[in-house]
């Protein structure tokens, strides 16, 4: 592995999480990697918007922003992407289904020049909670749906784990506001024909009792983004530099 080190802006969209997200900071804050941690409160109704005004005091170097409505995970993605000034990005649930221990093994591709982009998935074998059958049909059938728009073999495309080389991400289309982010950030690696590794993660899924919020009908609007930014709203292929051709 490249001896290069990275700064690592980690982007945490968060709504209703007032029990989880100080356990969240810490775990991110233990992982062994130069971190830029960036949060942005959806408009939550739970205390989390308290308990962030709180870290805001006690340490400063977090920044911290506040959506004044409710406009859901991809708007507050938006929001702290526009602070970011790591050389890599990631996005970091609030909840505790996604490990940030396991950031260096994400990091491992890009760090050995082979990969712009990498996807943690959940189906490659590492260790997971067993919870709901349909849940994993469902997030099958969105992934082979996008693989087919994008001709990309990914396992995974809903997942929550995906690391970019910043100016990258910066340079995509993004307006999806709330679930749709992850098929819309697909279609966009894939239009932006960037280069794609997957790493197997491990996930400790919540259910609906313990806050998870994500329900049937995100899961059927996914059909309608995959087919939205694949087919209805494609970015341009980037121009490809002629031989010889100066910056």
């Amino acid at each position: 592995m490249s001896e290069q080190s990275y700064k690592l802006s980690v982007l945490i969209p968060v709504f209703n999480e007032a029990s989880t997200i100080e356990h969240v900071i810490e775990r991110v804050r233990a992982v062994p990697v130069e971190t830029e941690i960036i949060l942005v409160d959806d408009c939550s109704t739970d205390g989390t918007t308290e308990v962030l005004r709180k870290l805001a005091v006690e340490q400063p170097d977090l920044v911290i922003r506040f959506h004044q409505v409710n406009r859901g995970k991809g708007a507050g993605i938006r929001t702290a992407l526009a602070e970011a000034t790591g050389d890599l990005v990631i996005v970091q649930d609030a909840d505790l289904e996604y490990d940030p221990s396991e950031y260096p093994k994400l990091l491992g591709p890009i760090e050995d020049g082979v990969a712009d982009v990498v996807y943690g998935s959940r189906f490659l074998g590492g260790p997971h909670r067993v919870l709901f059958f349909w849940h994993q049909v469902g997030n099958q059938l969105l992934t082979l749906l996008s693989n087919l728009m994008t001709n990309l073999n990914l396992s995974d495309m809903e997942t929550g784990y995906k690391i970019f080389r910043t100016p990258l991400l910066k340079a995509m289309r993004l307006t999806s506001d709330r679930f749709g982010f992850e098929p819309e950030v697909t279609a966009r690696v894939a239009q932006m024909h960037l280069r794609v590794y997957e790493v197997p993660i491990s996930y400790w899924g919540r259910d609906y009792g313990e806050g998870k919020k994500i329900t049937w009908k995100d899961g059927i609007a996914a059909f309608w983004h995959i087919f939205k930014f694949n087919v209805l709203d494609r970015m341009p292929a980037p121009r490809r530099r002629a031989e010889g051709e100066q910056d």
